[in-house]
């Protein structure tokens, strides 16, 4: 079992390698056309709101109702039941998302309003940045219809997952960063505010992916004619397990959403510097964090249906040591070489070494949450597997209002870089409350074999970064040299820090057998 996960993981890991890594270029491109000021702010303002929908209609709590429900008909019931369901589902999902779009649409003042309140309150007062607003909610019109695309996007490659073609919907969102850096370099010209540009690959990039994978379903037979299902059993069930997790499962993002209503008061720049750092996040996350969630959770409801106890904690067991092994150097290595990441990647054009210094110090402290954020990816799952959203939620609410008071009482201290770490805190105290609850009922709890495989890695982890720190050079000196000096030096940088802590895992015991097999 643990052999044909860690195949599917690393399927999805190296279509999401690809995805990411044209994602870093995609922010490369943004940083280089719209730096980190206004414009930018606005940019990333108007797609915030429609990705955040879309973990709350698609890819966040309805995969995590719709996936355990569809393997389940798969398992007892056959494929013939599961394209009637695809079809009522998708036509049900499908209705209601065009209203929210519509309603996104021809309401994007309002959104703007609501979301960016600082924003709204320096327009009324004729601000020097008062055009932030009215550029946002122009912004809002043009990338509000995302959200239908993207989210059927999700409920066709659930279906895939459910017959373990993970590589599809892993491969998709390539076509967004695609589309998004074509129409930075070669629309921008088109527009007297150049980010209007990026608004308009957003919408493309999200009708792309959907066209993208209608042959995938059609080969897969399940490409079905929709049909409105509010009262059909399986979509009842699916909305039923779907509303407490619209919560449970979207906490951080939720977080993050308020975290952009609170930097809107806060100095220019600050929405940005959360999002470049936020992305920079999100490389390690997506790569083994999420990848290993979207292959675990398909296997974890047919194990419920099967009523497969053992089969159950053991995967959850190899997924922590699989989140471990990269997310702890992962999250060292964020740490100690973000400054240089953030020099290479971004410092050209609008982005200055002021924006550098910046996102470092918001990235210092999303990255003391990086495992707390994997750990959530492959415990919320053992819930949802499980049909249980309840739980999730009341953590959930737990988590959030934590990170809310955290907010309050840091950001007035730390400003942007206390939001971030309010984040990263919040999640820490998410996943382990999920732990407990899962040990409390018997459904998993750490192995000493886990445990010790877990110590190992934090100890390489600690060596590789006191290795980095004595290998980098002084940042004023790096400032200094040519884009190709510091893209060598951080190539050999990533390069000395995996070798070191690779050899220094091997010396402490690490072995391939970790996560070759299930124990």
């Amino acid at each position: 079992m643990a052999e044909k996960l860690l195949k599917s993981g690393i399927i999805v890991s190296s279509m999401t390698l690809i995805s990411r890594v044209l994602g870093l270029i995609r922010d490369v491109v943004i940083a280089a056309f719209v730096g980190a000021g206004a414009a930018a702010d606005a940019f990333f303002f108007a797609n915030r709101i429609p990705n955040f929908l879309r973990r709350l209609f698609a890819e966040g709590a309805f995969a995590q109702a719709f996936v355990p429900v569809l393997s389940e008909v798969k398992e007892k019931h056959g494929d013939d039941a599961v394209r009637a369901l695809v079809a009522r589902a998708a036509g049900t999902l499908g209705v209601i998302l065009l209203l929210v779009t519509l309603f996104g649409v021809v309401a994007s003042p309002l959104v703007a309003m609501l979301f960016g309140m600082g924003w709204f309150i320096e327009w009324l007062q004729g601000g020097p940045d008062a055009e932030r607003f009215e550029l946002a909610s122009l912004m809002l019109k043009i990338t509000f219809p995302y959200l239908f695309f993207v989210s059927l996007v999700a409920l066709s490659g659930a279906v895939l997952n459910t017959y373990n073609k993970f590589a599809v919907a892993a491969f998709t969102p390539v076509f967004l960063n695609i589309a998004i850096i074509l129409a930075a370099v070669y629309a921008s010209d088109w527009f007297a505010e150049p980010a209007l540009a990026l608004a308009w690959g957003v919408f493309l990039g999200g009708l792309v992916q959907l066209l993208f994978q209608l042959p995938f379903l059609v080969k897969a037979k399940v490409l079905v004619k929709p049909r409105w299902g509010w009262h059909d059993p399986g979509v009842v069930k699916i909305r039923t397990l779907m509303i407490p997790a619209m919560f449970g499962v979207s906490v951080s993002q939720i977080n993050l959403l308020l975290d952009t209503v609170i930097a809107s008061f806060l100095l220019t720049g600050a929405v940005s510097w959360l999002y470049y750092s936020d992305r920079l996040l999100e490389f390690p996350l997506g790569l083994f964090g999420i990848a290993i969630a979207t292959v675990i959770l398909p296997t974890l409801s047919r194990m419920h249906a099967k009523a497969s106890v053992e089969e159950f904690k053991a995967t959850l067991d190899w997924a922590l040591r699989f989140i471990a092994l990269f997310g702890f150097p992962a999250m060292a290595a964020l740490m100690v070489l973000g400054k240089p990441i953030i020099a290479v990647l971004f410092m050209r054009g609008e982005f200055t070494e002021l924006d550098v210094e910046r996102v470092s110090y918001s990235l210092f402290a999303y990255a003391c949450g990086l495992f707390s954020f994997m750990l959530i990816k492959i415990l919320a799952p053992a819930y949802y597997a499980r049909q249980d959203m309840k739980t999730p939620v009341r953590i959930g609410i737990i988590a959030m209002v934590a990170n809310m008071g955290l907010n309050l009482l840091l950001a007035p201290f730390l400003s942007y870089v206390g939001l971030a770490l309010a984040t990263a805190l919040s999640a820490t105290l998410n996943a382990f409350l999920l732990y407990r609850g899962l040990k409390a009922i018997g459904v998993y709890q750490l192995t000493g074999y886990s445990g010790w495989f877990v110590l190992r890695v934090l100890a390489a982890s600690l060596g590789m970064a006191m290795v980095l720190l004595w290998w980098l050079p002084d940042m004023a000196y790096w400032y200094q040299q040519s884009t190709g000096w510091q893209l060598q030096q951080l190539l050999l940088s990533c390069s000395l820090g995996a070798a070191g802590y690779f050899a220094l895992l091997v010396l402490l015991g690490g072995r391939p057998a970790h996560l070759r097999r299930t124990r």
